[in-house]
């Protein structure tokens, strides 16, 4: 609403031709980048990054433009929960120190303007980690300016670098309030007792409360109904009710860029999810306005918004946040529209990429059946590395993870374009898993659990994605708050208190070392992914999988003929055995390890694996059958 009440109007007038430019336009001509980044997205090693917690090149934005303590600017550098004062100067920066590690893409954590402070009174927090977003059109300033966005844009591609954008389309920060169960004027018979419950269609359908409380219209479709109709027939199929009646606080009427986004009708207001059934698509997550997705409007405001980001600062691809919560329907239209988009404005291979948590392959490869996501963030493959490297389990885990790989849609090949991890911002580092799990490891012991992880996560199928700091030993309490310590000069207590493994160093010192042996170890493996085609393209076989031992082989072929065996071997004692191999493979050269000169029989290799460590060896005696 506006201040005067009134409902605020989405321009409806020649919508199919806004969305049809949006898709197909052509921008004006973007200065080239100095080197190529013409290049499929299972090339990449991706560099993900917060950047309140990477590098502060400008001290003057730390508190945003604003002015007050730190529950009016959002910045106290002691807090783990407050801005730290990272910004877009500060990681352009730093560029060589990640293309010195080997990536070649960044995927950079949200920029948007936020909310710079929510939560209930004593337990505030701050926005900066991006997904609390007010303004969708400009970056938070205490980020920087737009102008810092594009200087940081062509800096990585002058670099040979990809940037790949964190998106939201799921919330907003929380604006909405819910008059039952925010208004303390509110005395009804149905007010909650605690929080704000979701209330399902079921049993909320509509309102009898009657007209008293203003205009309301319901979030839901009415009988068997195609997505997507036309906007007539939307309007015609929504009730005239909410759950619960949403209003705008006073001062907060138009705190939402674009303007659209201020109409309580583009959300379902129905209470916080419980993550089960309905409520994890129309729910409130953890309280964040839940923008209703399946109104072809917020479609096409989505699909306007993240085009411009493209057109403005030529973005090579998007990381889709909480994407499990948005109505399926949507992903189909916006993915092809922003590839579309992409494609007009020239950029090449644009990687969209989607967070469905959810540790299942099964589960995973359903958004990209159902939902036509183009690639899902493998939550499959980390949940099993880690119970292999840091559980214990045995290496039949890993076989059958692989073993899903068919139901995706497009099968093998699109897996092999799936962004692989161990660790993030949300579930905690893989450091931090070992510590918990084996608390008495020694470091040596830790550094090679987190480089036999890495080694996994580089040379098996899927686009390899390094969370900063784990590069740096980082070796945090938990997850959320508790794994997003500062790269730079730290000042909070819970963090520079940690044991970094690898290292004497905490976060309380700028932790850029290129000495660290991990950022040497995986700057090592970078160059051979990058320096032999088949470990970033060629399909995968399993050759060994253990029912209760820790090697775990795998074949990567070559397209023009020849075999890279890789063997891991996550036991705490070296293992030697016999692997099965393709029969034309007779003689090998190391590639990393110490490798046998010569098959022991025809398909059959001898191979030694140091304990937590692995061997890579390759073939190329034959050719593939034509």
């Amino acid at each position: 609403m506006n201040k005067a009440g009134r409902i605020l109007q989405f321009p409806l007038a020649g919508l199919p031709a806004v969305l049809s430019a949006l898709a197909t336009g052509v921008a004006a001509a973007n200065a080239a980048p100095k080197v190529s980044i013409d290049r499929p997205p299972e090339d990449e090693i991706v560099y993900f990054l917060l950047p309140d917690r990477f590098e502060n090149g400008e001290p003057s934005n730390d508190r945003g433009g604003l002015d007050g303590d730190r529950l009016a600017t959002g910045f106290d550098p002691t807090h783990k929960g407050f801005f730290h004062g990272g910004d877009l100067k500060g990681l352009t920066s730093r560029l060589d120190y990640i293309a010195g590690l080997g990536a070649s893409a960044i995927w950079l954590g949200p920029i948007y303007k936020n909310k710079p402070v929510q939560g209930p009174p004593g337990d505030e927090s701050a926005g900066y980690h991006g997904y609390w977003i007010t303004d969708f059109t400009q970056v938070d300033p205490h980020y920087g300016t737009g102008d810092d966005m594009r200087a940081f844009v062509e800096a990585a591609h002058a670099r040979g670098m990809k940037v790949y954008l964190d998106i939201i389309t799921n919330h907003t920060a929380d604006v909405i309030k819910l008059r039952e169960c925010h208004d303390p004027a509110y005395a009804g018979a149905d007010r909650p007792s605690k929080g704000c419950p979701y209330r399902s269609k079921a049993d909320y359908p509509y309102s009898t409360r009657g007209a008293a409380t203003g205009e309301r219209i319901n979030d839901g479709f009415l009988g068997d109904q195609p997505p997507f109709q036309t906007i007539e027939n939307f309007e015609r199929l929504r009730r005239a009710d909410y759950a619960y009646t949403p209003y705008l606080p006073a001062g907060e009427e138009e705190a939402k860029t674009p303007a659209w986004l201020n109409d309580v009708r583009f959300y379902h207001n129905r209470g916080d999810s419980n993550w089960v059934g309905e409520s994890a698509l129309y729910g409130d997550f953890s309280g964040l306005d839940d923008l209703l997705t399946e109104d072809p409007r917020v479609l096409a405001g989505f699909i306007e918004i993240y085009g411009d980001w493209i057109k403005k600062y030529r973005i090579d691809g998007f990381r889709i946040d909480t994407a499990r919560h948005v109505a399926p329907e949507f992903w189909a239209a916006f993915s092809k529209a922003m590839q579309d988009r992409a494609a007009a404005e020239g950029v090449p291979h644009f990687y969209i990429f989607a967070e469905a948590y959810n540790p299942s392959a099964a589960g995973l490869a359903r958004h990209t059946r159902v939902d036509k996501l183009p690639q899902v963030l493998d939550f499959a493959f980390q949940s099993a590395v880690q119970d292999v490297v840091v559980n214990g389990a045995p290496t039949r885990r890993l076989a059958e993870l692989f073993e899903a790989d068919a139901l995706y849609e497009g099968g093998e090949e699109a897996a092999r374009r799936m962004p692989v991890f161990i660790g993030n911002h949300d579930m905690g580092r893989f450091a931090t898993f070992i510590s918990q799990k084996r608390p008495h490891a020694s470091d040596a012991e830790k550094l090679a659990r987190l480089k036999l992880a890495h080694a996994m996560m580089f040379f098996m199928r899927g686009v390899p994605v390094v969370y900063s700091g784990d590069e740096q030993g980082f070796n945090g309490d938990g997850n959320d708050q508790d794994a997003r310590e500062d790269m730079f000069e730290s000042r909070v207590a819970t963090y520079n208190d940690n044991d970094l493994v690898g290292t004497d160093a905490t976060t309380a010192d700028s932790n850029f070392d290129r000495k660290h042996p991990l950022y040497r170890f995986i700057a090592e493996i970078g160059r051979i992914r990058r320096a032999h085609e088949a470990l970033r393209r060629g399909a995968q076989i399993v050759r060994e999988a253990e029912t209760d031992g820790g090697v775990f082989a795998v074949s990567r072929l070559s397209p023009e003929g020849g075999e890279y065996l890789i063997v891991f071997n996550a036991s705490e004692s070296s293992r030697t055995l016999n692997i099965a191999v393709d029969p034309r493979s007779n003689s090998w050269k190391p590639v990393y390890g110490s490798c046998a000169n010569r098959s022991t029989a025809p398909g059959s290799v001898k191979v030694s694996a140091p304990a937590f460590g692995f061997v890579l060896c390759r073939s190329n005696e034959w050719k593939p059958v034509e």
